[in-house]
């Protein structure tokens, strides 16, 4: 596979995302609908025959089992089909940090943190759990958190339903599962079920606790053996200041036995949410700060359980207050940018805004700061992108880039009075589209009066201004206002 490769005449390859398993993940564009999209690819066994077809069926029975699964912490299917012999399934590409990641830079997280992921992957288990499925690969390496503090649990590939009258998909006879997170029962092949699942979310809470799994080895069969045999190492003895609960709690999710574990998904997620709010009273983490520029935060549901209130949008500047006001660049290498443009316009006229939009944004984003840049094609360029997040409907997006452009293209000396204007004018429309219509009615009543000092009272744009005022008031109920502001 390779960047640009189209799959099912709807979807794009853009960059690889990792492989692991039995498959390997693209992230991708499907530009029917104009969105990202995660492709996972089944890679070739070596096998062929039966073990191939036996890793097709566990492939199938993945998008299956994970189609079913309703749930704001399961990646959405999207399709399923066949590309080249090879079978993939479409998902949605979820943005955030994997917890491995945040592993390997906090080693051990707050108790407030580990018990909030703790209770959101307890939430995904319950659900999958009531549909008859088991994940029984559950591992820091499956689980991310994205910038709205969601914990997603990925890659229901070695799921195995509960059903008896089922096969039990395993290829060459080994159990199915990473080493360091696998119950005893999964290590001896026998019959899995809900609490195996725990065993694991055990192996990973005490991860986020102590820096560490539970058991280390030099070979996955050492492994195997240590969680058969090895006495139940103890929180308490690598870290201080846990609560005795969660101490407690993370012992019975170690047990040998299933049946000393505890009783479900559900049953955890109500021991461990006391520990996961801000209200519990523990010391918490930082917030992580993503390259984007955004911040994950696996509290922030138990805060705002209907997901954290939207940044507040950015006021419109009058003209005065943008005047003299320092320009900030990402220049371009010259060479780059008409490459850049065509690809962007390419996509553009395919109606694709959202997939031009993410590539113009990543290439002012990582572009070298050259002197020698063509500031009025860099301009030219942002101003793109701010028209882009319009047609794609992302109005915060291009609300936040039509005022920094407003404000840095009235900073020029030798400014485009025009076209500051219309920035100006854009950002409104983008309030106006959000819901703020009388932020909208603010920011163009401020363009109105500067626009009246230089231009006639017949101009067409003081013209078109003032209707857009007119139809803006009527939509905030200003029957009479609308009426005066058309007679007028």
């Amino acid at each position: 596979m390779q960047a640009g490769t189209r799959i099912g005449e709807r979807y794009e390859l853009t960059y690889p995302v990792g492989r692991g398993g039995m498959g390997e993940v693209w992230a991708g564009y499907d530009d029917k609908l104009d969105r990202p999209v995660a492709i996972k690819f089944l890679r070739q066994p070596e096998a062929a025959g039966r073990e191939r077809a036996t890793a097709i069926e566990r492939f199938k029975r993945e998008a299956r089992a994970t189609a079913r699964l309703d749930h704001p912490g399961v990646p959405a299917v999207h399709d399923v089909g066949f590309h080249d012999g090879d079978i993939y399934i479409v998902m949605q590409l979820v943005s955030g940090l994997v917890l491995a990641d945040l592993i390997a830079e906090r080693d051990r997280l707050s108790v407030p943190w580990a018990a909030a992921i703790g209770a959101q992957i307890c939430s995904v288990l319950a659900a999958a759990h009531a549909a008859s499925l088991v994940h029984r690969d559950l591992k820091p390496q499956n689980v991310m958190i994205t910038p709205a503090g969601t914990v997603k649990v990925l890659d229901f590939g070695v799921t195995a339903l509960l059903g008896a009258d089922l096969p039990r998909l395993t290829i060459s006879g080994q159990p199915l599962g990473t080493p360091a997170y696998i119950a005893p029962e999964q290590a001896q092949s026998t019959a899995v079920g809900p609490r195996t699942d725990l065993y694991a979310l055990g192996c990973v809470l005490y991860e986020l606790l102590t820096g560490s799994p539970p058991y280390a080895a030099d070979s996955a069969a050492e492994m195997l053996h240590r969680h058969l045999t090895d006495p139940i190492p103890l929180v308490a003895d690598y870290r201080g200041g846990v609560p005795g609960g969660v101490v407690e709690l993370v012992t019975r999710l170690l047990a040998k036995d299933p049946a000393d574990r505890p009783e479900s998904a559900a049953q955890v997620y109500e021991l461990l949410v006391p520990f996961a709010t801000a209200a519990s009273g523990l010391a918490e983490d930082p917030a992580v700060i993503l390259p984007s520029g955004q911040s994950v935060d696996p509290t922030m549901p138990y805060r705002y359980p209907f997901g954290p209130l939207p940044r507040p949008t950015p006021p419109v500047p009058a003209m005065m207050e943008v005047l003299g006001k320092p320009r900030v660049y990402e220049p371009l290498p010259i060479e780059e940018l008409e490459d850049v443009q065509d690809r962007v316009r390419a996509l553009a006229e395919a109606e694709r805004f959202t997939q031009a939009a993410e590539l113009l944004a990543t290439a002012l984003q990582v572009a070298a700061k050259e002197p020698d840049a063509n500031e009025a094609r860099l301009l030219d360029l942002r101003l793109d992108l701010a028209n882009l997040h319009m047609l794609a409907g992302a109005y915060r997006e291009a609300l936040s880039e039509f005022v920094q452009l407003a404000a840095d293209l009235a900073g020029w000396a030798s400014a485009d009075r025009e076209l500051v204007w219309h920035c100006r004018q854009q950002a409104a429309v983008c309030h106006a589209e959000l819901g703020d219509v009388p932020a909208a009615l603010l920011a163009l009543r401020a363009l109105l009066t500067d626009e009246q000092r230089v231009l006639s009272a017949d101009a067409p744009q003081i013209v078109g201004l003032r209707h857009q005022i007119a139809m803006l008031t009527a939509g905030i109920g200003d029957l009479q206002g609308t009426r005066n502001e058309l007679e007028a």
